[in-house]
């Protein structure tokens, strides 16, 4: 949490500011502000926690392999938002334990929102208990979603942004992984589902959402574990809909593929 505040100054900082940006692909862009934050943080854990495994979005110097405990960090998750001046941004740094969440921090500076949260000790927004929803059918919900920067154009996910369009009270894309998980862990969204994040991405917001009483699982309803292609993340109430509207979707647009 220290870390994840601090790294969160950086961002503050450097909202205003002309911004220095380079690309890791045609639209996939990165600031000087993501490098700085990264290193603070990985400088923190390096000095705590010499032998653990530190995977980071812009590098991470200096990780140990083959040890028990890994940290998944995302400096700045929301880059693009943050690019453009929209304050839709987060620190997100989660610890593994042989590949299951332990630790987690998400800070969200321009809101001063910390939401923290430890295996079996609950979830929690600048340090008080928090939990998911109480919405159990999917037609009174509000999800959230979000797209890949690069092959929009063959991201599946459209076909699941319209079906579950017209069956709740509609969708937000914020543009930030780690603040939609912590908005499902809180109850301000219902659900939460998305293609191709990486384990930075989700590794602390995964953990939020359990401790808070909400269940992450894979499209089908299998266990979800940072790094895996897809993820959704409810408040558990509308979990089974969820499911089923995700399975309907996916054999139609295989259909359509094949009639293609």
């Amino acid at each position: 949490m220290e870390a994840a505040r601090d790294a969160g100054a950086i961002l503050s900082a450097e909202m205003a500011r002309p911004k220095q940006i380079s690309y890791k692909g045609d639209v996939d862009l990165v600031t000087e502000t993501d490098k700085r934050s990264e290193e603070l943080i990985v400088a923190r854990i390096r000095n705590h926690f010499p032998q653990h495994a530190i995977v980071a979005e812009e590098g991470g110097e200096g990780s140990v392999a083959k040890s028990r405990h890994t940290w998944h960090v995302d400096p700045l998750d929301g880059t693009t938002n943050f690019a453009h001046g929209y304050p839709c941004v987060a620190v997100s740094i989660g610890l593994l334990e042989d590949g299951d969440p332990l630790v987690a921090a998400v800070f969200n500076p321009f809101a001063n929102e910390m939401f923290s949260a430890a295996r079996g000790e609950g979830a929690f927004l600048n340090h008080k208990p928090i939990c998911v929803s109480t919405v159990e059918k999917l037609s009174r919900s509000l999800l959230a979603t979000g797209f890949p920067t690069d092959k929009v154009a063959r991201s599946t996910n459209i076909h699941y942004y319209w079906g579950y369009t017209l069956r709740t009270h509609g969708i937000r894309r914020d543009g930030s992984a780690a603040l939609d998980l912590c908005s499902v862990a809180c109850g301000r969204f219902d659900a939460f589902w998305e293609f191709g994040l990486k384990s930075w991405d989700t590794a602390a917001g995964t953990l939020i959402v359990r401790e808070a009483g909400g269940t992450v699982t894979d499209m089908s309803g299998r266990p979800f574990h940072p790094g895996d292609r897809e993820i959704l993340a409810t408040n558990g109430r509308i979990q089974a809909e969820m499911q089923a509207v995700a399975a309907d979707i996916a054999e139609r647009s295989a259909t359509s593929t094949l009639m293609t």
